[in-house]
């Protein structure tokens, strides 16, 4: 069962990723990031409905406020992770994106946490590493006239620009200090209602920002573009509950661990079928070194 549910995770939070990017890399909608937000926050306070009405999972404020703190920076990666796929490629976007649980080993190793037995977790993070410097490095150095031509395919076009590289590695570093505190905080909250308070906390940034798109900047909803975000955002929430389940069994964790953390692997995968991107061979040369990183550390349950 382990299985299926590893393959879920994967193929759902890839689906994630490639609907967030279709919902959110038109140009003419200045407050697409924030729309992303509230299409996973509906979904996940109705996810969170089901679990406190229906399974009877326990909440309360104590709870929220404690894990309010892990909570924020998850949206604030998430908000910053949307935000930036409206100016670079998703497979770029994504294993930057997923090279938090390399600064979380890096985090363990500077704070004297790192579990020696396991140096192969020091080669993961130096792949890592070297594989978004190079990404930087070769984005920065490409040569405009060639980048043009190898996006005309997708008929979608990105210029160099500092936030291109920015906002996935500012997500990169909110998701890692927020994967950091929530080891330290679930040492003293139940992990279901540490869940559900995540997704009512997500709920409430998307009426926050329902409020400041609609009623405050007057904007609106296109039903046409919404479709993507919302499936995407279904995406997530089914991820994370398939996540979750395909964990608990410790006996396959070593199996199910890097399986489920290939899944920017299979991002990268949808982005040129579907979203027709195409990179060069140092691209994904760097895209491989981040690859592997992952999946090593995926072993390891980083």
């Amino acid at each position: 069962m382990w299985f299926w549910l590893a393959l879920i995770a994967l193929l759902c939070w890839s689906g994630s990723d490639l609907f967030s990017k279709i919902g959110c890399r038109n140009g003419n909608e200045k407050y697409n990031h924030l729309k992303m937000v509230i299409a996973v926050g509906v979904v996940m306070g109705i996810h969170a409905a089901i679990e406190i009405f229906v399974q009877g999972v326990e909440i309360n404020l104590h709870v929220i406020w404690t894990y309010l703190p892990v909570s924020l920076l998850y949206i604030g990666s998430m908000t910053l992770g949307y935000l930036g796929l409206q100016y670079i490629e998703l497979s770029i976007s994504s294993p930057i994106c997923n090279a938090s649980g390399a600064l979380v080993a890096v985090t363990t190793l500077v704070t004297g946490q790192f579990d020696t037995e396991h140096k192969a977790i020091l080669i993961a993070v130096i792949l890592v590493c070297v594989g978004v410097i190079g990404l930087g490095v070769v984005e920065s150095k490409e040569d405009d006239e060639l980048r043009k031509k190898r996006q005309e395919a997708g008929n979608y076009q990105y210029a160099k620009s500092w936030l291109a590289l920015a906002l996935p590695l500012a997500y990169c570093l909110l998701d890692a200090a927020g994967t950091y505190a929530d080891n330290r905080v679930l040492e003293t909250l139940n992990e279901s209602s540490a869940n559900v308070a995540y997704e009512l906390t997500f709920f409430i940034a998307a009426v926050v920002c329902f409020i400041y798109v609609i009623v405050i900047k007057k904007d609106h909803f296109t039903l046409k573009l919404e479709v993507p975000k919302y499936t995407g955002a279904i995406c997530e929430t089914a991820g994370q509950l398939a996540y979750i389940f395909a964990i608990a069994d410790s006996k396959h964790l070593t199996m199910s661990a890097p399986m489920i953390s290939s899944y920017c692997v299979v991002s990268v995968l949808w982005s040129r079928i579907f979203l027709k991107e195409k990179l060069s061979w140092k691209h994904y040369l760097m895209i491989l070194f981040v690859a592997i990183g992952i999946v090593i550390m995926g072993v390891y349950d980083v």
